[in-house]
């Protein structure tokens, strides 16, 4: 308990938990779409927001916010409306993204000092600032996960019949990539640009080996990301390694270690029936 003295371990808490509120609800989205290489593809090409927010002086994350929003529209426009496939779409924005990030800080007078936080993560270095705007940010990924919470889910399992029963699967589409966007911005402070993919499908891939409902899907998600996080902060912090390389390591542990629990009760399942 010693450890909540402190501003900035109070605050790397409670990113922690705001983090994890969006990660738990657009990740299993993203993994039940199988979009999971888009989402590395937007978090790669916020790199460009991070570095016009240095270029033009202001927080890069504020920056980052309609850069991501930006690519992940592009994304969905040219695997939607041309003849590019979206994984080609995807690499495409990728790659600008972070040219365009590498060109602003080169352009930018003077040293980024914060620049390693922003690839590689640092929940210990969240300013209070950056707490206000993961809340706000959260508060719009939440409301618009539960007013098209439906819709999501339909596009989500199969996009056709989603579209057959009347729903308009494309603009879905595209919110649902847009608020991959806002996760990413989230997650860029506290496992950066480099691990976002990984906080953001893990916890899902570890809950719809057990259940496929969506609900329950997104609070397990939810809870095991915080959990995992407030675990790997703890130890990044007495250990002295680095938070983010850590929580998504402690991460892989529980997929595997979950993955052999659901191999162990299809067995079970599979020895009992055979016996029936």
């Amino acid at each position: 308990m010693e450890i909540l003295q402190y501003e900035f371990m109070r605050n790397a808490l409670l990113a922690a938990v705001l983090v994890n509120i969006a990660c738990g609800i657009v990740g299993t989205y993203v993994v039940i779409k199988k979009i999971v290489f888009i989402s590395g593809g937007i978090s790669h090409a916020a790199f460009g927001g991070i570095g016009l927010g240095y270029f033009i002086g202001i927080n890069p994350i504020l920056s980052a916010i309609p850069f991501s929003i930006g690519a992940a529209i592009s994304v969905g426009f040219l695997s939607k409306k041309t003849r590019i496939s979206e994984d080609t779409a995807t690499g495409m924005i990728w790659a600008l993204g972070m040219a365009a990030g590498i060109l602003f800080i080169n352009l930018t007078p003077g040293y980024a000092p914060d620049l390693f936080s922003y690839l590689f993560g640092n929940i210990l270095t969240v300013p209070v600032s950056d707490i206000y705007i993961m809340l706000a940010l959260d508060v719009v990924i939440v409301i618009i996960a539960a007013i098209f919470n439906r819709e999501f889910t339909a596009i989500s399992f199969d996009e056709e019949y989603a579209m057959i029963i009347g729903i308009p699967a494309r603009l879905i589409y595209f919110l649902l990539l847009c608020i991959v966007a806002l996760s990413v911005v989230l997650l860029i402070r506290v496992v950066g640009v480099i691990l976002v993919i990984a906080l953001l499908t893990i916890p899902a891939s570890v809950c719809i080996q057990f259940t496929y409902n969506i609900r329950k899907i997104i609070l397990f998600s939810i809870l095991i990301g915080i959990a995992t996080t407030i675990l790997g902060l703890v130890i990044s912090y007495f250990v002295d390694i680095a938070s983010g390389a850590t929580i998504i390591i402690l991460l892989g542990v529980i997929y595997f270690i979950s993955f052999f629990i659901r191999k162990g009760i299809n067995f079970k399942l599979m020895a009992r029936s055979s016996k029936n």
